[in-house]
């Protein structure tokens, strides 16, 4: 058999890649290229995309000659186009998945602002020419006016106050691409100044109506007034909403009540102050009672009070006498400095305060007594005897007026106020003989120093509430005086021996070294907190007279 070898010759195509790369029909894709078939695609290089939308008026008309600007990322420049009589715009050439700020405006309208992305794919595919349609888009017609009365406090025109009206809502749009309206801003915010009649007209913002189509409110916002320029406002300010629908259903002129400055205060109040007890009567913490000689005192109102209202008076812990004082108002009425006189004020003295003063916003008055102690926090003092007296009880020519005789009050002063506990009572002690078995013996009956029973005469707080009596009638304080609840300079105690003594002989001893051992909240201590567990002493007794016709 006669083999035949067969050969196919198979042409070959070469197809030649020319250097120029082109995309002049700015589809993405390579011109020459040829179209993607069913079973690949071709990915476009430089994908783009655009960007369209329709604005229209809050009635749903068309709105032609709306400015649109386009900022793309973070470029500098941005892009701009117009609608057109049907409020049609469209712009081309925007890069794929680019972030875009559309700002919308027209003369006479709102202006809204929003944000989309560019399309860049369907799913996880590519695409070339994908849109972020914007809208339909309305804009509110700035057309109408909003007026309200202002009145002061006190029923006043509230001549130049300022007011704010911020307009939410004053544009709406429907976005594409999944996005959603919290990327929309659209509010327009307007400012005026009342009249003499007291009248803010705010121009320019949505009527009524076009706000209630896009359910939006106006927020009213009038600062507080400062008329005379001090820095404390004489009212307060006012803050409110309406709806759209609102001011449609009422359309008269709204009344905007201002309040005083501090509406919530109700009554006039001290609201702090360097003197404790006049903000609270009963804070009784002596290290803030405390004023260091020289120091002013500082009050803080509530609300401002009348300048001219303000009244202070000063006495020293037995309020016999008004001691020097001057007081002013500051920072438009709400403080006051309370200046003792030179010298007025001691270490270690106690003294009471009077404070009188009206609201200038409401009428109401405060009427406020206090109590503090000259001294400084830092410089505790040493506690010491600064004076012993008796009340002496027998009415001149009826009998010896110058002993101290059995059943009279005898008061002990210290040089600082001291807080006695709530258990243990410290007793006095006389080295003297008053009275026992056995003559000018001293120590051998209760009340004497060393006697076998340790027993002798219990000393209480006798906190003065009003002046020494030295006469009838007995003197009245220059006014009610506030005790300092648990603290005192005068302490008492009731002679009980059985025999005169002549007071300028007497020798004394407070026997705080004999108190048992105690805890600290159960001490006697000074008002600087510290305790006092060591025996004082004091010579000779001072004459109180007893009282005259």
């Amino acid at each position: 058999m006669k083999k035949l070898l067969l050969m196919a010759v198979l042409p070959l195509l070469v197809g030649g890649c020319g250097s120029d790369e082109t995309d002049a029909n700015n589809d993405g894709v390579v011109d020459g290229i040829r179209d993607p078939n069913n079973v690949s695609v071709v990915v476009p290089s430089t994908p783009k995309g655009t960007v369209s939308g329709q604005v229209l008026g809050t009635n749903l008309t068309p709105l032609a000659d709306v400015t649109v600007s386009m900022t793309i990322g973070s470029q500098a420049t941005p892009k701009t186009a117009t609608t057109d009589a049907a409020g049609n715009f469209v712009m081309t050439d925007v890069p794929a998945a680019a972030q875009v700020l559309l700002t919308f405006s027209k003369a006479g309208y709102a202006t809204l602002r929003a944000t989309s992305t560019v399309p860049a794919e369907a799913g996880t595919v590519p695409i070339n020419n994908g849109n972020a349609s914007f809208g339909p888009i309305t804009l509110a017609q700035l057309n109408s006016s909003l007026r309200f009365h202002v009145v002061t406090p006190d029923g006043r025109p509230a001549a130049g106050a300022k007011g704010s009206l911020e307009v939410d809502r004053a544009g709406s749009i429907i976005l594409g691409n999944y996005e959603t309206g919290t990327s929309v801003v659209s509010r327009v915010y307007v400012e005026a100044t009342a009249d003499d009649q007291g009248v803010l007209t705010f121009t320019g913002v949505p009527s009524g109506t076009e706000l209630a189509r896009l359910n939006g409110t106006y927020n009213l916002w009038v600062a507080p007034m400062d008329a005379n320029g001090d820095g404390a406002p004489e009212t307060g300010g006012f803050v409110t909403s309406y709806s759209g629908s609102a001011i449609v259903s009422t359309s008269v002129t709204r009344v905007i009540n201002l309040p005083y400055t501090r509406p919530q205060a109700g009554a006039l109040a001290i609201e702090s102050s360097s003197v404790g007890s006049l903000k609270a009567p009963q804070a009784t913490d002596p290290l803030n009672n405390l004023v260091r000689p020289g120091e002013p005192i500082y009050v803080y109102f509530n609300q401002p009070v009348q300048p001219g209202s303000l009244l202070v008076r000063l006495t020293d812990e037995y309020a016999k006498e008004s001691l020097s004082v001057t007081a002013t108002v500051n920072n438009g009425g709400y403080s006051a400095t309370i200046s003792p006189g030179g010298g007025v004020v001691q270490e270690g003295k106690e003294y009471n305060l009077f404070v009188r003063a009206v609201s200038a916003e409401g009428g109401t008055n405060l009427t406020q007594t206090g109590f503090f102690f000259g001294g400084t926090q830092a410089s505790p003092r040493e506690i010491t005897i600064s004076e012993v007296r008796y009340q002496e009880t027998t009415q001149l020519g009826t009998g010896p007026a110058t002993q101290l005789n059995p059943g009279e009050t005898v008061y002990v002063s210290f040089s600082a106020p001291i807080r006695a506990p709530a258990s243990g009572t410290v007793q006095v002690f006389f080295k003297n003989d008053i009275g026992g078995p056995t003559p000018n013996v001293v120590g051998d009956v209760v009340g004497e120093f060393s006697n076998p029973s340790g027993q002798g005469f219990q000393l209480f707080i006798s906190e003065p509430t009003a002046p020494y009596v030295t006469r009838t009638p007995a003197e009245k304080p220059v006014f009610g005086i506030q005790t300092s609840f648990g603290y005192s300079t005068r302490y008492a105690f009731t002679y009980g021996g059985s025999l005169p003594l002549t007071p300028a002989q007497a020798v004394i001893v407070v026997a705080f070294g004999n108190l048992p051992s105690q805890g600290a909240n159960e001490a006697y201590e000074s008002i600087w907190g510290q305790p006092i567990n060591a025996d004082l002493s004091a010579t000779a007794i001072a004459i109180q007279p007893a009282q005259t016709p």
